[in-house]
């Protein structure tokens, strides 16, 4: 399988040359690979070009966006401008992001994937971050999703999902709208790739409301915003991080902001997500059981 990799760059001069050095060390290399250097005033161009000159299927485009740090738009607003420049010869896409060091297997193991099962439309491995010297998993996402820093989409799956969504929530509309669409999305557990950044990190304090927002786009309605919400807040241990999510939910709604599904697509979300809360109900009901 012939794959590209798109990889989005802003001020990344201490993780990219990892990031890169990782990528040409595969065991199945990348057809093509295109850095988006989103206006970096860092030495991040510079370590970029040192790489294009020794590996010709990597090449740069330069973007000028904001230097505001948000999660969303930004993100796959670079990656389209790298996305462009590429023909459409290539059976699996992948969007990654310029922090993370992949296992020297990685893309072979991926591309395995595609091959042996039709029906996985995305994939990936498992983030893992520095935690005392260690590297433990990232517990900001279920194991069953993909996550956006390091995506791979099969060509018929991304078409027929209309790609990215310029939004902040686009790697979780993704996943979902693949599902709609019958596709299965793929977490191959054995595959640990190093996050260098933790997610979040530069995160601003609105981005809270903004997510509540999202669910209000993505079709959850109100009861599973509200546990989503929940599930956030204990998870941070803030009740302010409840109240910011549920306002920018209910702000989204008053303002009857457009969704970024269709209401066919929003029943199917909203039963896949009250099937994963059960299911997560049952398990947790049948552990607390077992521990009596």
């Amino acid at each position: 399988m012939n794959y590209y990799i798109v990889i989005p760059a802003h001020n990344e001069a201490d993780f990219i040359e990892m990031t890169l050095a990782s990528v040409v060390q595969q065991t199945l290399l990348p057809k093509k690979v295109v850095v988006v250097n989103d206006n970096s005033t860092d030495a991040t161009e510079t370590i970029v070009d040192e790489f294009i000159k020794q590996h010709a299927f990597i090449s740069k485009v330069n973007t000028h966006a904001s230097n505001e740090h948000l999660p969303g738009s930004k993100v796959v607003e670079a990656f389209y401008k790298g996305f462009e420049t590429l023909d459409d010869n290539f059976d699996i896409i992948v969007k990654l992001d310029a922090d993370v060091i992949l296992p020297v297997n990685y893309f072979e193991t991926i591309c395995n994937h595609f091959t042996n099962n039709p029906k996985i439309g995305v994939a990936g491995g498992l983030a893992y971050i520095e935690h005392n010297g260690n590297w433990v998993y990232e517990s900001v996402a279920d194991k069953n999703h993909v996550r956006g820093p390091f995506k791979a989409y099969r060509k018929t799956c991304f078409e027929q999902i209309g790609g990215l969504q310029k939004s902040l929530g686009w790697d979780t509309a993704d996943v979902l709208l693949a599902r709609f669409h019958g596709w299965k999305v793929y977490v191959d557990q054995s595959l640990h790739i190093k996050h260098l950044k933790p997610t979040g990190k530069t995160y601003k304090q609105k981005v809270h409301r903004n997510h509540g927002a999202v669910f209000y786009k993505l079709g959850y309605g109100f009861w599973i915003s509200f546990i989503a919400s929940l599930k956030i807040a204990l998870k941070k241990k803030s009740l302010n991080v409840f109240l910011d999510y549920m306002k920018g939910f209910f702000t989204a709604k008053k303002a009857k902001i457009q969704k970024m599904v269709t209401p066919t697509q929003a029943r199917f979300i909203r039963s896949y997500r009250r099937a994963q809360i059960a299911q997560k109900a049952t398990s947790f009901l049948g552990i607390r059981q077992s521990e009596k």
